[in-house]
């Protein structure tokens, strides 16, 4: 909470320490860093969205259907937790240590759901079989995530039903097979 009130530089440890009630020698007992404990508390929340994207793209239904489904929980992610969104966007993403960190593999497992999904609507003909999965994966969480930009920042709204589905769509148009012309 403290983080997403006020930023990673402008939190202190002290602060956070204070908000859970502990010294803030403590917190250094078991987070080494400020950084790492950021890092910790992302990687949990992490934990929870992966767990939902797992279940969408296991569960039953077309590979159109479970798109939908990653979308709108992606989403969802950024519509119940913006300032969360706001620290990983701008604040960790960008930075040296976020490649081979324990969140960056996390991130790496998330978006594979998505990239798998992708590939069994091609293996099962409803996706074409000549798109890149990683471009398709690139593209769809790339415009989510500047698409709900504003609001992250604490700008406007986001109708995530209606984002969902115009995703969805456009995506889909783009890469289910067009039925092959008969020639006379």
């Amino acid at each position: 909470d403290v983080f997403c009130e006020k930023g990673y530089e402008a939190t202190a440890v002290a602060s956070i320490a204070q908000r859970i009630g502990v010294v803030e020698g403590t917190v250094y007992k078991y987070f080494a860093t400020k950084r790492e404990l950021l890092l910790k508390v992302l990687e949990h929340w992490y934990q929870d969205i992966f767990g939902a994207a797992a279940r969408t793209a296991a569960g039953a239904g077309s590979a159109r259907e479970k798109l939908h489904g990653l979308v709108l929980g992606h989403l969802r992610a950024i519509r119940d937790y913006p300032l969360l969104c706001r620290l990983m966007f701008r604040e960790v993403r960008s930075e040296q240590d976020y490649h081979g960190s324990g969140l960056y593999e996390m991130n790496r497992l998330y978006t594979r759901v998505l990239l798998e999904v992708v590939s069994q609507g091609s293996a099962r003909g409803e996706f074409r079989a000549d798109l890149s999965p990683l471009l398709l994966r690139d593209l769809i969480y790339g415009g989510i995530e500047h698409h709900s930009w504003n609001y992250v920042c604490g700008r406007g709204d986001l109708d995530i039903d209606r984002i969902a589905n115009q995703i969805t769509e456009v995506i889909c148009a783009g890469i289910e097979p067009k039925p092959s012309s008969a020639k006379p």
